[in-house]
């Protein structure tokens, strides 16, 4: 079966397109291809409230495209969210329906809970120790998704305004930082030690920069080891010097900011990056959805 999902971000809007083969006991998930385009519709709805009519237009164009590669793909059903962006945006429902209009992709606006849940689709807890405790955190441009699991379940979630666009745009209070905290503090004090897993570009980046083996952790110190080393450059000589993408040489600094303090708080020194996200959630819900019925495109 094939399926496509599609992540509107307040950093860029992303298409996945998966495989899933049905052999053996459990079905195996193979990404086919990973198509970004860094729109960053944060960058409007953060500071002004709404979505701005070039934005808009580029959304609008990205969908139609996307639409094209997912029927030449052959996918049998697909997905599209928006996430904090979009739930910000005085005009989502306007954008939504011009897109609809446009391109023929229907966006669904999704709460920060429902982000979570998605994420948690990837079915992470199946991949865990039983016996240990986790703190998944999952930053992206407009908020950051923190989930605490013990003995395989979920004991806590919570969304946050706190994002890598809001940051770079010194749009996060004081106040804001301590309410996470706080909720860190009190969320992991019984679940300790703890182990984190991290999702979102900055950290896939930073745990290549690393140059870990697949599954294998990253320490808090190895990350804030590249936090001060790429604090010694600029914008540009991230970019030119350096060879991160223009969309994430400002980004991933406020993003490791964000890891390391949520790590620092809940006492956590070592962090799992499966890279996987909410695209990768919205695909296995649509397998779920699909797999006792008979195959069809949409």
């Amino acid at each position: 079966m094939k399926f496509a999902a599609i992540d509107i971000g307040s950093n860029a809007v992303r298409l996945l397109l998966c495989n899933v083969y049905e052999s053996g006991v459990e079905p195996v998930f193979k990404k086919a291809e990973l198509v970004r385009m860094p729109i960053r519709l944060g960058e409007d709805a953060f500071r002004y409230r709404k979505i701005s009519d070039e934005k808009i237009e580029q959304l609008a164009k990205s969908m139609k495209a996307f639409k094209l590669l997912m029927e030449v793909f052959g996918a049998i059903d697909y997905r599209a969210c928006a996430t904090a962006a979009m739930r910000e945006a005085s005009n989502s429902k306007e954008v939504v329906d011009y897109v609809k209009q446009y391109s023929g992709i229907e966006i669904e606006v999704i709460d920060g809970r429902t982000e979570a849940q998605i994420i948690y689709s990837n079915h992470i807890a199946e991949h865990l120790e039983h016996d240990k405790s986790y703190l998944y955190i999952d930053v992206g441009g407009g908020s950051t998704e923190l989930t605490v699991f013990a003995e395989n379940h979920i004991v806590a979630s919570q969304s946050f305004n706190l994002g890598t666009i809001r940051l770079l745009h010194d749009q996060v209070s004081k106040e804001t930082w301590n309410v996470v905290k706080e909720w860190v503090s009190v969320n992991t004090k019984d679940f300790q030690p703890l182990t984190a897993i991290g999702s979102g570009g900055n950290i896939n980046k930073i745990f290549k920069m690393a140059d870990r083996k697949e599954h294998k952790p990253l320490s808090y110190d190895k990350i804030k080891d590249i936090y001060d080393y790429l604090k010694q450059f600029t914008l540009e000589e991230r970019i030119l010097q350096l060879g991160l993408n223009p969309d994430r040489a400002d980004v991933i600094m406020p993003a490791t900011k964000i890891f390391l303090t949520v790590m620092k708080t809940a006492e956590i020194d070592k962090i799992i990056v499966p890279q996987i996200g909410l695209s990768d959630g919205i695909v296995h819900l649509l397998y779920e959805k699909h797999r006792d019925m008979p195959e069809f495109s949409f």
